[in-house]
């Protein structure tokens, strides 16, 4: 049983047609369509608000889309584990190297072109990735800042919602052209570093999201005070796919987890980060 079986018996039983769901959800019916066609894999439910009122329309239980959504997904991920990925298209590294400050530009210009998509590519890519798609998750039912954004595509609402959901559920190695247009050019101002530290800056349209800069320290950890990290969270950290989003406090509950005997792999990890972000398995504060 998948997502897209159990949407459409449910329609089939009330009634219901796909644009009843599209107008639900506040999205276009083509991008219902393509979800129950399997052209698209069910976005991450940590990632979309969509699961929650596809729910109430096909009065199914709070949380079971949502849980059947994060086994399908786990499932092409099993299957898709050992895929070679690409690199960066040239026009995402072109904008992100425009985006650069000046003073900067040239020489992480050479870095990238002396190692294409090596870690200060991927490092930038992703910081940048991560800070843009935070603001596109918190502006999701806004609809003013989707018309504003819209605006520059000539897209309505509800195809900027589907767009919103879509680069939700991206990655560094499947960003599209349509994501560094709509999102990265558009909310990016620019983005420094420090190459002697790694330390980031990055500043955001104040138009689209007006905010502080926003700025990452990297720092040497000791290894030594708490033991070496387990390799299976190591792989999990490098795979961006299942660990693009993890917050500070996330990963540090993830590096205090404890094992005896068996070694987690990197899907153990994902799996806790999931469970751990769930509300349901936690208690109700008390009042």
């Amino acid at each position: 049983m998948d997502v897209c079986l159990v949407i459409k018996t449910r329609l089939e039983e009330l009634g219901l047609e796909q644009k009843n769901l599209a107008t639900a959800a506040g999205v276009t019916e083509s991008y219902i369509s393509q979800l129950l066609t399997r052209k698209k894999l069910p976005p991450a439910p940590d990632r979309t608000d969509i699961y929650e009122k596809l729910e109430k329309v096909l009065k199914l239980p709070k949380g079971e889309l949502a849980k059947l959504a994060l086994a399908q997904r786990l499932d092409a991920l099993k299957r898709n584990y050992e895929k070679p990925r690409g690199a960066l298209l040239k026009q995402t590294r072109k904008l992100i190297l425009r985006k650069c400050a000046a003073p900067r530009q040239q020489d992480v210009r050479s870095i990238f072109e002396r190692q294409p998509f090596g870690e200060l590519e991927r490092l930038v890519t992703q910081k940048l990735l991560d800070v843009v798609s935070r603001v596109a998750r918190s502006e999701l039912d806004n609809q003013a800042w989707l018309h504003e954004i819209g605006r520059l595509g000539n897209k309505s609402n509800e195809q900027m919602r589907v767009m919103v959901l879509e680069f939700l559920d991206t990655d560094i190695f499947n960003i599209s052209n349509e994501d560094c247009i709509s999102f990265l050019d558009p909310l990016i101002a620019y983005w420094d570093i420090d190459l002697s530290t790694f330390d980031m800056e990055i500043r955001l349209n104040e138009r689209l999201a007006p905010s502080e800069p926003k700025k990452f320290a990297f720092l040497e950890k000791d290894h030594d005070r708490r033991g070496k990290d387990e390799p299976g969270l190591i792989d999990f950290l490098q795979d961006s796919l299942l660990s693009n989003d993890v917050s500070d406090d996330e990963l540090e509950f993830l590096k205090n987890l404890r094992f005896k005997t068996r070694r987690p792999n990197r899907l153990f990890y994902y799996r806790a980060l999931q469970n751990l972000r769930d509300p349901l398995h936690f208690l109700a504060a008390e009042r």
